[in-house]
């Protein structure tokens, strides 16, 4: 599982950009002097299924022993010049959706505690390991509506949010109950079970989003909790959000929904 969810997070920077990819390295440090080689091998195996399932051939990689166990990819894709999905270019009065619940790094951290329900700690495990390879699997008329995507990741909804708002005079309101959570985070949330790169996030990124105050705390920590291989934060016009979203819970993002909206200013509003 470790395998797939490191190679679906390394994957999801092509398919964040609209590309698809085609060809992944493995990178390893691995403790051979007290972990077994078979974990090693199944680690392996994990990142193998998703390239594969992907779309991408996996051609070797590097390895060295190390003090802990790492394990990433490198991965190459294409796709046209006039095609690509950048970062910024969301437009006044685009609709924002997202592609996966949020709350893997509390989740993760609750497991680490042992205080995650089972069930619940399997649904944020399969989350992590889904691929986000709406470039593969949407028809191109919808793709091309795509003005702006980025996958949230290590700086939570606010810091990724925030990377789409840095080159325009736009703002974006949130709206707070929209939010698809992973069953279980806020519960886990307001146990304390947050982790550290949340309050780093946090100070990063507060100043700059208001509304902040109105939300139960446990509630506001997913605004900057840390995600492994979270989903994709697309904008794209009023015109085609419903058709979107509806597509994109065709293909499988069942959890995939409409939180907010493009506005002219600067920085995140939360309702």
């Amino acid at each position: 599982m470790w395998g797939e969810i490191a190679a679906a997070n390394a994957l999801s920077d092509v398919f964040a950009m609209g590309g698809r990819p085609l060809i992944a390295l493995n990178f390893v440090g691995f403790p051979l002097g007290c972990l077994p080689l078979e974990m090693l091998q199944d680690i392996l195996r994990g990142g193998q299924k998703k390239a594969l399932e992907a779309g991408a051939i996996l051609a070797g990689g590097h390895s060295i022993e190390d003090q802990e166990p790492k394990f990433g990819l490198a991965v190459y894709g294409e796709v046209s010049c006039k095609d690509i999905w950048r970062v910024t270019g969301a437009r006044d009065q685009d609709a924002l959706i997202l592609t996966k619940a949020l709350g893997t790094g509390i989740a993760i951290t609750a497991m680490m505690a042992q205080l995650f329900n089972t069930v619940h700690g399997e649904k944020a495990l399969t989350s992590m390991a889904t691929l986000n390879d709406v470039p593969l699997k949407l028809p191109r008329p919808l793709l091309s509506q795509v003005h702006a995507c980025t996958d949230v990741t290590g700086f939570g909804l606010a810091g990724h949010l925030l990377d789409m708002l840095a080159e325009e005079d736009l703002s974006c309101r949130i709206e707070a109950e929209a939010l698809p959570l992973l069953p279980g985070v806020l519960e886990a949330a307001s146990m304390g079970l947050v982790p550290a790169g949340a309050y780093k996030n946090r100070d990063l990124y507060a100043s700059r989003v208001t509304g902040l105050d109105t939300l139960p705390p446990e509630r506001s920590d997913l605004f900057f909790d840390p995600q492994t291989s979270g989903g994709l934060l697309i904008a794209v016009s009023e015109e085609v959000v419903s058709a979107f979203v509806s597509s994109l819970r065709d293909i499988g993002f069942s959890d995939a929904r409409r939180i907010g909206t493009f506005l002219p200013g600067s920085g995140i509003d939360i309702r």
